[in-house]
C-alpha cells in the first residue's frame, strides 16, 4: 500500500448500451451485473489493497451521487465529487491533480473506470504497484495495455516500442478506434495493445501536462482547486467548470505527448495481463459469464423458472417470470417494469441508439 497513491474512479457515465437496466439515476456502474456487488463496489474493493479508503476519489454527476454515497459507505461525502456538467476525462482527472498537488506534492494518481472486470486481483495489484513506482520516479505517464484477442474496432490502440529500463515498453503512438482493416493489421503486427483507459501519473506530471497541452482548462482548474474543502467550492465549481474543454485524456494529453517521439514522450505501457474485461454491452456480459460458468447450450437466463427447447446462446433477464425459450438462438431479451429490450447478440452494440431516440423524444421516464 502506497502512502502517496490516490485512485480516481470515473463514475459519471450512463451505460446506455445496458438499457433498459441502466438508467440516468442508476447507471451501469451502480448495477450488480457480475456477482452480488455492483460494478463500482467491485472497483473500490479491488483498489483497497493499494490505497486506504480516505485516499479515494470518485468523480460522478449529481444524478448518481446519492446512490454512490449509499453504496460506498467507507468514503466521506467530500470524496465523491459531482461535476455540474460532464466534461470528459481530462478535466475530471485534472481537477483531482490540481487539488492533490496542493495537499500532497508526492501524490501519484491512478485513473480507473468504474465498470470494468478483473479476473486476477493479485496480478492486478502487482501491475499497478509497478506502474505507481514508474509514475513516481519522474515526469512519466504509465498506460495499461491489454493484449488484443481479436481485431476489435471499438477500442483505442497503443503501439508499443522498445523495452525501457523499468521493464515497461516505450509508447510510440495512440490510435483511436481503427477501422476493421487497420485493426486486423495491428493484430498481425503484434506490437499493439488495447487501451484499457487506466493511467498512472504523479499530480505534478499531470498538472504540467495540462498546462502545456490544455492551458485554458488548466487555468480554470487552477482557480477551482484552492476552494476545495471550503464553503466557496460548490459555487466556484459550478461557475468555472462548465467553461473547461470537453475532451478526453487521450486526445488532450496522450496523443500530443506521444508525438514528441518514443524516447522523449516519457509514456510507458505496462501489459495488463490480469484478465480484464470492460463489459461494454449485453453481448460482452454474456461472453464473460459463459466463460465462467460452462453452460452446454450457452443460454444465460435469469428467471423464476426456465424451459428451453432447441435454443442456444441466449441472454435473457426476466426476474420473477417463468421463461420458455423455444427454437431461438443468440437472442438478448431484457425486461424491466416499464420496458422490454429484444435484440440479438450481434446487434447489442446498437442498444445505445434506443436511448438516443428516447432522449430525442423526451421520454425521460424511460431513460
Amino acid at each position: 500500500m502506497s502512502a502517496h497513491f490516490y485512485p480516481v474512479i470515473l463514475a459519471g457515465g450512463r451505460g446506455t448500451r445496458f438499457w433498459p437496466l441502466s438508467r440516468k439515476k442508476r447507471a451501469k456502474q451502480l448495477l450488480a451485473l457480475d456477482g452480488k456487488q455492483t460494478m463500482i463496489q467491485q472497483t473500490v474493493v479491488r483498489l483497497l489493497g493499494l490505497a486506504p479508503a480516505k485516499q479515494f476519489w470518485i468523480i460522478t454527476n449529481e444524478e448518481l451521487r446519492a446512490e454512490i454515497l449509499r453504496q460506498l459507505r467507507k468514503l466521506r461525502k467530500d470524496q465523491i465529487v459531482a461535476e455540474p456538467v460532464g466534461r470528459n476525462t481530462a478535466p475530471a482527472i485534472g481537477l483531482a491533480a490540481f487539488i492533490l498537488q496542493r495537499t500532497d506534492p508526492d501524490a501519484v494518481l491512478g485513473l480507473f473506470p468504474s465498470d470494468h472486470v478483473v479476473g486476477d486481483e493479485t496480478r492486478f495489484h502487482e501491475v499497478i504497484s509497478e506502474g505507481v513506482e514508474i509514475a513516481a520516479s519522474g515526469e512519466n505517464i504509465v498506460v495499461l495495455g491489454i493484449q488484443p484477442s481479436r481485431a476489435e474496432t471499438g477500442y483505442g490502440y497503443i503501439e508499443a516500442g522498445s523495452l525501457s529500463a523499468e521493464n515497461a515498453r516505450h509508447v510510440r503512438r495512440f490510435t483511436e478506434k481503427p477501422n476493421a482493416e487497420q485493426a486486423a493489421e495491428f493484430i498481425r503486427n503484434g506490437n499493439f495493445y488495447w487501451n484499457s483507459g487506466m493511467f498512472l501519473w504523479s499530480a505534478k506530471t499531470l498538472v504540467n501536462a495540462l498546462n502545456e497541452h490544455l492551458p485554458k482548462t488548466a487555468a480554470l482548474l487552477d482557480k477551482i482547486a484552492p476552494d476545495f474543502g471550503t464553503a466557496k467550492f460548490a459555487g466556484t465549481f459550478r461557475r468555472l467548470y462548465p467553461k473547461c474543454e470537453n475532451i478526453s485524456v487521450d486526445y488532450a494529453i496522450l496523443e500530443p505527448r506521444s508525438a514528441k517521439g518514443e524516447q522523449a514522450s516519457n509514456i510507458y505501457c505496462l501489459r495488463a495481463d490480469f484478465g480484464w474485461n470492460d463489459l461494454g454491452s449485453w453481448t460482452a456480459l454474456h461472453e464473460h459469464q459463459i466463460s465462467k460458468h460452462t453452460q452446454p447450450d450457452g443460454n444465460l437466463i435469469s428467471a423464476q423458472g426456465i424451459f428451453t427447447l432447441n435454443a442456444s446462446g441466449n441472454y435473457i433477464h426476466a426476474p420473477g417470470k417463468f421463461v420458455a425459450v423455444v427454437g431461438i438462438n443468440d437472442a438478448v431479451v431484457v425486461e424491466t417494469e416499464d420496458a422490454l429490450l429484444v435484440t440479438t447478440r450481434a446487434n447489442a452494440q446498437d442498444v445505445g441508439k434506443v436511448v438516443k431516440h428516447l432522449d430525442e423524444k423526451k421520454l425521460n421516464k424511460l431513460v
